[in-house]
Parts: C-alpha cells; structure tokens; sequence
C-alpha cells in the first residue's frame, strides 16, 4: 500500500532557535516534513513560492515584513496558496486576528506542546475544521470591527446553510456537523462550500470571522 504524501511546512520565524525546534518536532513524524525556512516576512513569501508547502507556521512579528504583509502576499500572488497558521506568544492580539482577517487559516501559541503542534498542522492541512473556536470567538469578542448593517449574504442563506455555519464556529468536522444534523457527509460538504461561496471566503476561518463581523454569531 502506496504511503499518503507527507504534509509539506514552511517555518517562518526570525529566532533561529524557535525554527531548530519546530523543525525537530515536525521532522519527528513521519507525514510531515520540513521543505524550507525563513527568517524575514519578504523571505517567506519568498520560501514559499519556491517550495510549495502545504502549510507555512508564520510568525507574527518578523522584521522588513510581518506575518501579516506576508500572509497577505502569499495569499494573492499563488494560484494554490498554502494554509497560514500565524504563530504568536500572546493569543488575545490584534496583530493575531489581523492575521487571520488576512487570510490566516488559524493560529498557534509559541508555548504550545509539541502534541499541539503536530495535531495543528495537521488540521488545517485537512482543512476539515476550525483551529481553536473558542479562541477564534474570543479574539472577535476583543477586535471583531462591527458592521452597521448585516452584508447583503446573510439574507442569502438558507436555514441547513445558517446551521452549517453556526457548527462550523463551534470548531465541528463536516462528519461531527453530519450527525448532528443527522444528514450525510457530503450534504454538509455541500452546504459548506455554499457558506464559502456566499460570505465570499476562503475557509472556515475567514467564514466564521465574517460571520462575526456581520453580527450573525454572537461574539459574547
């Protein structure tokens, strides 16, 4: 039996220490695999256009471009981006959920275990989730910028579509938001490429944010 592909990383950080350790972490289990690294945000836009991860572990706060500039050019100028966790030594930062409004798939403590690592890329890699929903809702609680009027798509969602989403922020797998809707998989997977198309996001991440700009999740 063929052996899956390992999930491709990019590590960029500008404490060459921080890197050595997300490397030997990573580069320990056998479906990931280290393909580059960075030390500036102008380098890992760089990195990553060269060696094509999967997933890039961004550090916020990076000399000559942060995390945030680099997710944001990464993100516009690859036809397949790859996923963006922004890592960071404070979660309750605005520099973190300007990240994430920029297209940032999730975010990772640098105090995080090892277990916690892996597990993280491995999610967003699977793409199947969200990364730390209650962080993600606490994050909005502080930074969410409030519409004065709810955005045209809300209207446009349907009943299955609006509970789709309000599971989707409760971190649910498409398998999880099935049961509990008792429909089959690909149903919700249908429903949740809708949500995307009509919020007019990338992903879960950036749906639930903007559910929670729009007023329809209550940030509370």
């Amino acid at each position: 039996m063929t052996r899956p592909a390992p999930i491709r990383v990019v590590l960029a950080d500008d404490e060459r220490m921080v890197r050595t350790a997300l490397r030997a972490i990573l580069s320990a289990e056998p479906d990931l695999e280290v393909v580059g690294e960075a030390a500036t945000g102008a380098e890992a836009v760089s990195v990553v256009r060269e060696a094509r991860p999967d997933v890039v572990l961004m550090d916020v706060r990076m000399p000559e471009t942060d995390g945030i500039r680099a997710t944001e050019q990464i993100l516009a100028t690859l036809d397949e981006p790859p996923r963006i966790v922004v890592v960071t030594t404070f979660e309750n930062d605005s520099y973190v959920y300007d990240a994430l409004r920029a297209g940032a798939a999730g975010f990772l403590l640098k105090r995080s275990d090892a277990d916690a690592l892996v597990q993280a890329v491995r999610l967003v890699a699977r793409s199947d989730s969200l990364l730390f929903p209650a962080a993600v809702r606490t994050l909005a609680t502080e930074h969410a910028r409030a519409r004065p009027a709810p955005p045209a798509w809300v209207a446009k969602l349907t009943g299955r579509e609006r509970e789709v989403l309000r599971h989707m922020a409760h971190g649910l797998t498409n398998a999880e938001i099935a049961r509990r809707m008792e429909v089959g998989a690909a149903t919700v997977k249908s429903h949740v490429a809708a949500v995307l198309a009509k919020t007019g996001t990338r992903d879960r991440t950036q749906a639930v944010i903007a559910a929670y700009e729009a007023g329809f999740l209550n940030a509370g």
